[in-house]
Order: C-alpha cells, then sequence, then structure tokens
C-alpha cells in the first residue's frame, strides 16, 4: 500500500506534475481524499492546484485581487469572466439569489476580462455559476492579462508570490477541489521526465520522475505543450471544428503528420455533418450549459429530463437554470417506461405544447458507464417533440455514433480529445437531418460568442491530432484491464462486487451505437467493493496517479462517489452509486505494467477485507 511518505510527498501536486495549467491535482490515497472533503489542514495546506471548474487557479486569483482594488470595495469579491455577456450571465445568477452584484470590463494592452463584483461574503454563490456554467475565464487567458498589465501599469504580483496577497477564495459548500494553499508553499514533488512519450510512463508500476527547476514550467508548457504563435488561432480553431465533425482524418502511420496533412473524408459520425455545425466553448460543461440556454431560448421555458445518473454539475444545470428537470437517475429502459408516463400525462394536462423541453444524456455515463436506448429515446422524442441531447465523452465518435439519434451532441474535449491534462475546452454540435435544426442553428447564429481562448485552442488542436490513434491504444489497454477484474468479481466471496463497463453494463443498448467492427468500449470504468476496507486497499495500493478528470493519456484514478458526493451518500446509493466506487481512467502505459499494477491493487484489497473480517 501507499505509505504515508509517498501520499505525503505528492499530495497537492499537479497531475502531470510540474504543468502549469494542469486538469488534475494529486489525491493520492482514500484518507486524502477524505480529509479534503472534510477540509482537513494536513490536506488543505498541501494544495496547489485543482480541477479548473471547482479551484481557482493562481493566476486568476491574482487577476481577481487586481480588479478588486481597481473597481471594488474592501468588502467586494470579483469572479472573472471572458465576455461581458458571461459575466451578465453570472451576475442575472447570483442577484435571482438576491445578492447584489454589477460588472466591469478590465483592460489592458488589447487584452479584456469582464468582472462580477460582489458582497465577498457571498462568493460561494458566485462560485456554483462558475462551477456549473465552465465559461469563468482560462488560467491562460489571466496570464495574458497579468502580461500586459504589467506592461502598462506598475507590475502585479509574481506567480511565487505568496498567495495569501492575492485573497484565496473560500470553499464553495460543494467542498469540490478549491481549497486554500498554505502560505508560501513550495511543490512537494519533482515532475516526470517530459521527454517521454505522451509526457509520462511507469517504471516497474511507478510513475517516474525527475528534479527540475521552477525555470522548466515555462519550457515544458512551450516544449511538450507544443504551442504555436496565437496568430494561428484561427487556423487552430478551424481544425478543431473539422476534427470534431468527423471530417479530417490523417495518414494514422504518421501521428505528428500536421493539420494540412489530414485529409477530408467525409463526415464519420453518421450524418452529413461539417465544421459549421460545430461550436467550441472554454469547457465541456460550458457546452452543456449552452445547450440548454439554447434548447430554452429556442423552444421556451419548460422542464427538462435528466436520463441516468450523471455526472454531477448536468443535473444541477437542468434543475437551476429554467424550471427545473425530472430526474430518472438509473437510467435503465425501465427508466424509460418511466419517461412515457411522464410525457404522456404531461401531454394530457397541455395538449399544446410539447410535455417537456428537452432529454439530457450521457453516452455511456460517469461513473455507472450505463447507456440509454437511444432509437428509443430518438422515437419519444419526435412523437412529443422535445430534443434529444447526448453527451459523448466518455463514449467519443470513433467509438460511437450517437448523433444520428441526437439534435445536440456535447463533448469534454479536456477529456481524450486531448489526452495531456493541460488544457480545457468543450464543442456543441447541431444535427442537420433533425426538425428542430434551422431553429437551432438561427439562435446560434444570433447569441453565439466565441469565447474559447486563443492559446487553448492552439493546445487543444496540437494535443488531439493523434486522438484516432491514442483511442485505439487506449480502448485496447481498458478492456484487458477490464477483463481481469471482472474475471475476478465472478469468482466465489470476491471483493469485488461489480465492475461497471459498457462491455456489460447495458451492453445491447451501448452494442446499438457501437462503430462496427472496431468500435471500443472507450477508458472509463468504475468496480465497487465488498467493504470500505477492501476499496481503500485497492486505491491506495494502485500504482499510478490519483486525482480528479478522465480521459488522461495516463492512467487515473479516483474515489468517485467520495470525492463528487460526500455530502450525499445516500442519495447517490439510492441511485447504484456506493461509496465503495473507485474510478479509473485508463491511459497509454504499457499493458503488462497496467496488469501487473492491478493485480497488486487487488490481492491488497483481499488483504486489506480479510484483515477487517471479511470472509
Amino acid at each position: 500500500m501507499t505509505s504515508a511518505t509517498d501520499s505525503e510527498g505528492t499530495l497537492g501536486n499537479p497531475i502531470p506534475p510540474f504543468t502549469q495549467h494542469a486538469i488534475s491535482v494529486s489525491l493520492p490515497t482514500w484518507a486524502d481524499n477524505v480529509a479534503y472533503e472534510e477540509g482537513h489542514p494536513r490536506v488543505m495546506k498541501r494544495m496547489e492546484t485543482g480541477y479548473p471548474r471547482f479551484f481557482v487557479h493562481l493566476s486568476i486569483q491574482k487577476l481577481a485581487a487586481v480588479c478588486e482594488k481597481k473597481f471594488g470595495t474592501p468588502s467586494e469579491r470579483a469572479m472573472l469572466f471572458p465576455s461581458r455577456r458571461t459575466a451578465e450571465a453570472c451576475r442575472d445568477f447570483v442577484s435571482a439569489r438576491d445578492v447584489p452584484a454589477r460588472v466591469v470590463q478590465c483592460s489592458a494592452d488589447g487584452v479584456h476580462v469582464f468582472a462580477v463584483l460582489f458582497p465577498a461574503d457571498k462568493f460561494s454563490v458566485a462560485k456554483q455559476f462558475w462551477q456549473h456554467s465552465g465559461l469563468g475565464v482560462s488560467s491562460r487567458l489571466a496570464e495574458r492579462c497579468l502580461a500586459a498589465l504589467s506592461r502598462t501599469q506598475s507590475p502585479v504580483p509574481s506567480p511565487q508570490a505568496c498567495p495569501a496577497h492575492a485573497r484565496t477564495p473560500a470553499k464553495a459548500s460543494n467542498k469540490h477541489y478549491a481549497p486554500k494553499r498554505a502560505c508560501c508553499a513550495s511543490p512537494a514533488a519533482s515532475p516526470r521526465s517530459a521527454a517521454q512519450t505522451n509526457g509520462h510512463s511507469l517504471q516497474k508500476g511507478v510513475p517516474v520522475e525527475e528534479e527540475f527547476d521552477a525555470d522548466h514550467a515555462v519550457y515544458l508548457e512551450e516544449r511538450y505543450g507544443r504551442n504555436l504563435n496565437s496568430s494561428a488561432a484561427s487556423k487552430a480553431k478551424n481544425a478543431l471544428r473539422r476534427r470534431i465533425a468527423g471530417v479530417l482524418v490523417k495518414d494514422e502511420s504518421r501521428p505528428d503528420a500536421s493539420v494540412d496533412e489530414e485529409v477530408d473524408v467525409g463526415s464519420v459520425r453518421g450524418v452529413a455533418v461539417t465544421e459549421s455545425d460545430v461550436y467550441l466553448y472554454p469547457s465541456g460543461m460550458g457546452a452543456i450549459w449552452s445547450a440548454h440556454q439554447l434548447a430554452l431560448a429556442t423552444r421556451g421555458q419548460q422542464k427538462s429530463v435528466c436520463f441516468g445518473f450523471p455526472y454531477t454539475d448536468t443535473l444541477k444545470i437542468l434543475e437551476k437554470w429554467g424550471p427545473g428537470c425530472y430526474f430518472l437517475g438509473h437510467g435503465l429502459d425501465s427508466s424509460i417506461d418511466e419517461l412515457e408516463t411522464i410525457l404522456s400525462t404531461q401531454l394530457a394536462l397541455e395538449p399544446s405544447r410539447p410535455p417537456v423541453l428537452a432529454l439530457f444524456t450521457e453516452f455511456p455515463s460517469n461513473p455507472l458507464l450505463r447507456s440509454a436506448n437511444l432509437p428509443r429515446l430518438r422515437a419519444l422524442a419526435d412523437q412529443y417533440d422535445f430534443l434529444l441531447v447526448v453527451d459523448d465523452t466518455i463514449g467519443n465518435f470513433l467509438n460511437v455514433e450517437v448523433l444520428p439519434y441526437a439534435d445536440i451532441v456535447v463533448t469534454s474535449l479536456t477529456k481524450l480529445f486531448s489526452g495531456e491534462s493541460n488544457v480545457m475546452g468543450g464543442s456543441l454540435v447541431l444535427n442537420p437531418a433533425r426538425k428542430h435544426y434551422a431553429a437551432l442553428k438561427a439562435k446560434q447564429l444570433e447569441t453565439y460568442e466565441d469565447n474559447y481562448f486563443d492559446e487553448d485552442a492552439i493546445f487543444m488542436e496540437r494535443n488531439s491530432r493523434d486522438f484516432a490513434t491514442r483511442v485505439k491504444a487506449v480502448d485496447a489497454n481498458a478492456e484487458r484491464v477490464c477483463d481481469f477484474l471482472y474475471a475476478a468479481a465472478q469468482a466465489p466471496n470476491s471483493v469485488l462486487t461489480s465492475v461497471f463497463y459498457p462491455k456489460w453494463q447495458t451492453a445491447a443498448n451501448y452494442d446499438l451505437c457501437r462503430i462496427k467492427p472496431h468500435g471500443g468500449y472507450g477508458g472509463l470504468f468504475s468496480v465497487s467493493f465488498a467493504s470500505m476496507a477492501a476499496a481503500q486497499g485497492f486505491f491506495d495500493t494502485l500504482p499510478i496517479f490519483k486525482g480528479p478528470s478522465l480521459g488522461t493519456n495516463f492512467t487515473l484514478a479516483c474515489p468517485y462517489t467520495i470525492l463528487a458526493h460526500y455530502l450525499e451518500l445516500e442519495w447517490a446509493a439510492g441511485y447504484g452509486v456506493p461509496d465503495t466506487l473507485v474510478r479509473v481512467s485508463v491511459g497509454l502505459e504499457e499493458s503488462e505494467v497496467l496488469m501487473r499494477g492491478f493485480a497488486a491493487a487487488l490481492k491488497a484489497a483481499e488483504e486489506a477485507h480479510c484483515a477487517a473480517g471479511g470472509r
């Protein structure tokens, strides 16, 4: 099992290590995750970063402090957004909750951000908008603005300055990834060699690390992040839209081929979609929030349906904007029977309008990897005239075809599409073959803002060039690991109670959309255990990175229910999400290395279970 020394050596560090704009953060043991959720100082003082929608990046904190000083009063805090419209949406959100707020513009040398100023003691309310909508400024935009300010005004605090001078935000009530950083704390662990393939490797099941000084942060960001001049942003965004539309495919024998060397093969999504039907957003949740806003603006104020147990913020979006939603959290075929009852009942009450606005579902879902029967949902959408919105992040368009059934497909590009865990992004795709396409397209043309920061788009474009190659490798690795664990779960008195993976969870529904013969099952799976002791033993022993997020080029795990639903464990369990659940996102490591690591973790789980009195 991971020792206390090992835990203290990596706890709170960025994942990947020494990455300036890392997406994940190290919480290496089960106890670390529980202590984080309970706000224990041992963990809080070590947190260097966090998932960007939950943890306000230090550069954003510094820029917010500048805005507070220039435009605010001593009792006000600021939250930053890339456009006036998004800032006004935040202002409207907090104002609806009786929080006074105002919007100001902060500009320097042609760089603009918009600050929402509000009473400091209401930070947790504004933080809800930041977290749920995914529309806050990116850390790269904040750094660009800070650099512009330093050229035009007095210097701003350096990145190494004590964060106390930048007023670290208080944690939101959901306690996710927004803890205070230790005053003047330095990184506790050195990064792995960036010269390794994909920036990571495992040696004997343990992450390999090298010593780096602080100057390497910029070097790694520019060299191994494959940075380009920002003048290339327009070309990068167009390439992203075409790649997401499924019209760009390159020679997989040349993984470093440029955009110009990719060829247009027509969309592989099963629908004749083009890049003009693809819209980019700062995050995957930004795409989901925008899809819901688009539906409300186009179709009117009605309840939506959340089908299946989703990632937490999707449900929050549907509950907190508009008139609410129906939550069918099990996401099984029997849930469609329940949906039909809701639809027929509502239509009988109001025959003059559709019974619901839209149905949102993940394919497959996170973390239970269940897949809805999309053909059946499509038939109901046509019969009752509602929109079908599908999040294909986990399945991805190279494994499954969901667009033929959907009106809108949303995706978190932050995940496997990027893989590098160093940039956020999201996309929304309209299906031109659907009835409401013209209305949705017209509203998008009227209201869409391109708030995807240029430098983020450049990183995303370069990261995603070998997406197709990585998908195949990740699929193969994940299936081999899951086959091993599934076989172990069938043994008498196994400590494994379930292996959640599309190959076995609602397999027939997944297979309806799987691209045959080569489409795989994706890189995400979850496992649950017969006891908490077994779950902890398994998680702590896994010789991989531990932290939030998924779809990384390296294998990454977290105790999902503890991290996402710590304050509502009983509620989550009611939908089949137990507190012993461990979610794993499989990466590109050598298959044999992964197998040894998971075998060792399973053995540790068995030993821990027996030691706790289990059979």
